[in-house]
C-alpha cells in the first residue's frame, strides 16, 4: 500500500486546512500571499507577517490524532510501503511512523533554510530570536532571507522525492488518498499514476475531491474515526 496524505488528516489534531470551509486560506486570503515565493522574497512586510503566524501557530501543541496512528499499525503490519504526505507539521513522524517510509513532499516546519546559502536550522532557533524582539531575522551565515524548509507556491519541489513518491505509485497494489482534496499538483499526480498501473484507490475526505471519479471506493467523514475503522476491518457506515 501507498498512502498519500493531506491537511484533512490533521484538522482532529487542531491544525486547520486550507481550502476547507474554515480553512486558513478560506477565511483569510491574505495569508495565501506568505505561502508565495514571489511575494515572500519581494516583500519584507510579508516576512513579518509569516514569522508572527509561525510563532502562534497551532501546530506546535499539535498531537497526533488516531488518524496518524493507524498508519503506524499498517506499517507495522508490514502493509505500508510508502507514506506520502503533503503535510508540514510533522505529526506522522511523531506518531511513530518510520522515517525511511515517510515522504514529506512539501517539506517540513521544523526546520528554517536561507534562500541565499542554503543553510538549515532548527525552526526553534529562528522563534527565539522573533520572541527577542527580532521581526525578520536573516541567516547569521551569509545574511540571506530565512525561510521555513517547506515548499512554497513558485517554488519547485525536491526532486528526488518527488521520483520516489511517483515510483512508490506506479509500484503499489492500493493507493489510499486520505485528507486531501487533490488538487495541487504535480504530487496529486500519483494517484491517476497508481490508477493506470493497475492499483486499486481509496478516497477518504470530508469533501469531495477532484478524483473521485478514480476511486473504487470513496468514504466521506471524519478521518480520525473511520481511518481506524478502516484499518481493523469494521464496517464504515
Amino acid at each position: 500500500m501507498v498512502a498519500l496524505t493531506g491537511a484533512g488528516i490533521s484538522t482532529d489534531s487542531g491544525i486547520p486546512d486550507f481550502r476547507g470551509p474554515q480553512g486558513v486560506w478560506t477565511k483569510n486570503p491574505e495569508a495565501e500571499k506568505q505561502s508565495t515565493l514571489q511575494n515572500y522574497v519581494a516583500d519584507p512586510e510579508v516576512r513579518k507577517r509569516a514569522w508572527q503566524s509561525r510563532l502562534h501557530s497551532p501546530a506546535w501543541q499539535a498531537r497526533p490524532n488516531d488518524g496518524h496512528r493507524a498508519f503506524v499499525t499498517l506499517e507495522r503490519r508490514g502493509k505500508l510501503d510508502t507514506l506520502i504526505t503533503q503535510n508540514i507539521d510533522g505529526l506522522h513522524l511523531k506518531a511513530g511512523s518510520s522515517p525511511a517510509r515517510v515522504i514529506e513532499i512539501h517539506g517540513t516546519m521544523h526546520e528554517v533554510v536561507c534562500l541565499a546559502c542554503g543553510e538549515r536550522a532548527a525552526m526553534e532557533r529562528a522563534l527565539a530570536r522573533i520572541r527577542a524582539g527580532e521581526d525578520d531575522p536573516p541567516c547569521r551565515s551569509c545574511g540571506g532571507i530565512l525561510k521555513s524548509a517547506t515548499i512554497s507556491f513558485g517554488q519547485g519541489l525536491v526532486q528526488e522525492d518527488l521520483h520516489r513518491a511517483q515510483q512508490a505509485a506506479a509500484s503499489c497494489d492500493l493507493m489510499l488518498a486520505v485528507g486531501t482534496k487533490l488538487s495541487v499538483y504535480p504530487v496529486a499526480g500519483v494517484v491517476p499514476v497508481a490508477k493506470r498501473a493497475g492499483a486499486r484507490v481509496v478516497i477518504l475526505n470530508a469533501e469531495p475531491t477532484e478524483m473521485d471519479a478514480l476511486g473504487d471506493a470513496v468514504l466521506r467523514g471524519s478521518i480520525s474515526s473511520l481511518l481506524p475503522r478502516l484499518v481493523e476491518g469494521a464496517p464504515c457506515r
